[in-house]
């Protein structure tokens, strides 16, 4: 059987979270498109080799060679279009950040539950293997106690108001384009949900351009997470340490592109391997296995909404209006 995939909007995401993965599967296909601007879609569709054209989101959701819908909006349009289409029956893959703050995705989850719909949010380097290994490592207690934690993804992201990422009415900024990574993969990896001890940001254009935060994880745990759109280099580091031990992986968010994962225990250090397929190869695959019935989802649920509220604390802490 195939899956029939519609994407809401038109973005540069879904060709690098879609449209690649779907090309070298004889079990997905990429059937519609649809964007605000439909001469916009129609560009698209002839780019990409979409076949069809949705006039619109809502027809888009309609169509009957849809079997699940893709969310690539920027964060403003998330619930609404999430909801949307749950309530018409499809399964939902919804790009990170999964909404404006935890409200929405409250509502965005009660919603995948009145349907009984699947509703996954698209943070694709959970899926790739080095985040199967890393947490195996966690979970066997070989770094003992957790005693420290940090993560950092920062990209230069040149200021352009058209960009949704320095958009205030869309829901930009560093914390939600980047940090909710960092913030993730600690959650992740450490298995709690943190207390916001303080936070700072650096602010431009009514979005954070940069921002920090210090967190308290259950059972002592010290963290620290930030990112930045201003960066002098880009990079992205999760670090663990504990009474036993440490582990680093050095671009954990797309590692295959280039990774090192590094676990130090009692002074011994040892290179963990970080081969696999694409973060998105793995998403896609995830999917699928979901919709089959063959797996549990792993993000979205309690952990979207968990993360947002923890992005809400953060927001709160640095002042943000």
């Amino acid at each position: 059987m195939t899956l029939r995939i519609g994407l809401i909007g038109a973005s540069r995401i879904a060709t690098t979270a879609i449209i690649a993965p779907a090309a070298g599967r004889s079990d997905v296909q990429v059937t519609a498109v649809a964007a605000r601007d439909p001469e916009r879609a129609r560009a698209y569709a002839a780019t990409h080799g979409v076949p069809h054209v949705a006039a619109d989101y809502a027809s888009l959701i309609a169509r009957d060679d849809v079997d699940l819908v893709y969310v690539g909006l920027p964060p403003a349009g998330h619930a609404a279009w999430t909801i949307a289409a749950l309530e018409a029956g499809k399964p939902v893959l919804c790009e990170k950040p999964f909404a404006r703050d935890a409200a929405e995705a409250q509502a965005m989850v009660e919603a995948a539950g009145r349907t009984g719909q699947v509703l996954i949010e698209a943070f694709h380097y959970r899926f790739h293997a080095v985040m199967d290994r890393a947490l195996a490592l966690v979970r066997s207690g070989a770094l003992g106690a957790l005693q420290r934690a940090h993560a950092v993804f920062q990209v230069p992201i040149p200021k352009d108001i058209d960009d949704l990422r320095w958009r205030a009415d869309q829901a930009g900024g560093a914390l939600m384009d980047l940090g909710c990574y960092p913030l993730h993969i600690l959650r992740t990896l450490i298995g709690a949900e943190p207390e916001v001890l303080s936070a700072q940001g650096v602010f431009d254009n009514g979005v954070d351009a940069a921002m920090s935060a210090s967190l308290a994880f259950p059972g002592g745990v010290e963290a620290q997470i930030s990112c930045s759109m201003i960066p002098d280099a880009p990079g992205a580091v999760a670090v663990l340490e504990g009474s036993e031990g440490r582990l680093e992986i050095i671009n954990f968010i797309a590692p295959q592109i280039g990774c090192r994962m590094t676990a130090t225990i009692r002074g011994e250090t040892q290179v963990l391997p970080t081969d696999g397929p694409t973060t998105y190869e793995a998403q896609l695959d995830h999917v699928l296995d979901v919709l089959a019935g063959r797996a549990a989802q792993i993000t979205g649920g309690a952990d979207a909404i968990a993360n947002m509220a923890a992005i809400d604390a953060i927001y709160r802490a640095a002042g943000r209006p």
